[in-house]
Order: C-alpha cells, then structure tokens, then sequence
C-alpha cells in the first residue's frame, strides 16, 4: 500500500518542480535544503513531505526517460 499525501503537498511539490526543474535531485537531503529555502512553514513534517514527494517524482521521471530511452534503441536496432 502506498503513502498518502495530502492535495497541499502534491499541489505544492507540483509547482515547485515546474517553476524550478533543475535545482532537484533524486537526493531526499538535497531537496530538503531547496524546499525550506523556497517555502515559508514553520512546519519541519510539511517541508519534509514536500521534499519526498519532490524526490519520487524526480525518481519517476527519470525511470521514464530511461525507459523511453531504451525503447527507441530497441526499435531502432529492428529496424
């Protein structure tokens, strides 16, 4: 079973990876720093929960570039 998030942090994680797409990682501590930089919380558990969902969406997107990456080696080397 998976992790719930709240809409906040999913709406907040969201607009912060498409505002700034290169200053996060796959590093959970790295986008811990970015994240309590960006945003104003007096909330430790909320940045963290930004920043890992931050960090697994990084994570996926990247698992989808190499995936697509490979797909088209595949079909390129059928052809």
């Amino acid at each position: 079973m998976g992790k719930v998030r709240t809409k906040l942090v999913k709406r907040v994680a969201r607009e912060l990876i498409d505002k700034y797409p290169d200053l996060f990682t796959r590093d959970f501590n790295h986008n811990k720093l970015v994240v309590s930089k960006m945003i104003s919380t007096s909330s430790k558990k909320l940045r963290n929960q930004v920043a890992g969902y931050i960090t697994h969406l990084v994570a996926v997107s990247a698992r989808r570039k190499e995936t697509s990456e490979k797909t088209e080696v595949i079909s390129e080397n059928s052809v």
